[in-house]
């Protein structure tokens, strides 16, 4: 397991039917993640520990491109803690 590693990022919301909201992990702890998990396996998804708020929770980050991933946002995650998209929230996530 990694030190924690913490960023800020907006709130946004995939194309679609709107079910599905994420932020992205910038470019800087991407790199970070991606040298730390080791060959990508699947759809290169890479196993973390999120806390968002009070809110903590198990899930993937996904490649978006080659430079970054993207962590999605449960909606039972953004409804006790309030997040619409368009915020900014405040991440703590660790390698699982």
């Amino acid at each position: 397991m990694t030190e924690p590693l913490t960023f800020a990022g907006e709130v946004w919301i995939a194309p679609g039917d709107g079910a599905w909201h994420f932020t992205t992990v910038p470019p800087e702890i991407a790199e970070i993640i991606h040298l730390a998990s080791g060959p990508r396996v699947g759809f290169g998804s890479v196993r973390v520990r999120v806390t968002v708020g009070d809110s903590s929770w198990s899930t993937s980050v996904f490649p978006n491109t080659r430079d970054t991933y993207v962590l999605p946002l449960k909606r039972s995650v953004r409804d006790a803690e309030g997040i619409l998209a368009g915020d900014v929230v405040d991440v703590l996530l660790t390698l699982a």
